[in-house]
């Protein structure tokens, strides 16, 4: 128990940053990720050995309950043996008293160590899991650098890369598209007024042959 706690708390103090300035290291947030998961795990594996101790601790509770009531039990029986003058039962009665004051002591000194080692595993418990939560928040940092790291390449990518279609070449495509559609428009636009006048201009021939054959007639 306390080796795996002093290898964690060896583990948990190394310094992040040291870490992760490593030149060789390409992929920073996949190792911190491999960290969390495994200071998690070693977090997990106390947690069960914390309450294995709480069990144990009550189990010691419970033998030295059961001792303190066999020993006033017995104290009485001393007593009523004492007064009854017989010898044999002074002497069992005696041995009793004296074995169970002796694991009465013996279980009360555990229990108080089991008390003390229960209170500090308890504290480095709950360190343990405030630098789990730490590390998770370093871990959103990380990645939300790493984030704006990537959208910033990717940005410039498309932005300043000459050998793919950037913004520049997409606007200069838009233009070229739109200048076409321009012209295309005022074709048909002015191509619209000419049949327009074409048609006016034949109505009014028809009109004019008409008035001139009227003219004839009368």
């Amino acid at each position: 128990m306390v080796s795996l706690l002093k290898r964690f708390k060896y583990t948990l103090e190394a310094d992040l940053h040291a870490l992760f300035d490593k030149k060789e290291e390409k992929n920073p947030i996949a190792m911190l990720n491999q960290y969390i998961r495994e200071a998690e795990k070693q977090t997990e594996q106390t947690g069960k050995l914390l309450d294995r101790q709480k069990q144990l601790k009550q189990e010691l509770e419970s033998k030295l309950s059961e001792t303190s009531e066999l020993l006033a039990k017995r104290t009485n029986q001393l007593e009523l043996a004492k007064a009854s003058g017989e010898e044999d039962l002074i002497l069992f009665a005696t041995q009793e008293v004296e074995a169970y004051t002796k694991r009465q002591r013996t279980l009360q000194e555990s229990l108080d160590e089991a008390n003390k080692e229960f209170i500090l595993l308890e504290q480095k418990f709950e360190t343990m899991k405030h630098k789990i939560k730490d590390m998770k928040i370093r871990q959103l940092q990380l990645m939300g650098k790493e984030n704006v790291v990537r959208a910033n390449a990717k940005m410039n990518h498309v932005l300043e890369d000459s050998n793919d279609l950037s913004f520049n070449d997409l606007s200069s495509y838009i233009d070229q598209l739109s200048n076409k559609i321009e012209k295309n428009y005022e074709y048909t636009q002015l191509e619209s007024r000419l049949s327009l006048l074409e048609q006016q201009s034949k109505k009014t021939n028809k009109e004019d042959s008409a008035v001139i054959s009227t003219k004839e007639e009368i």
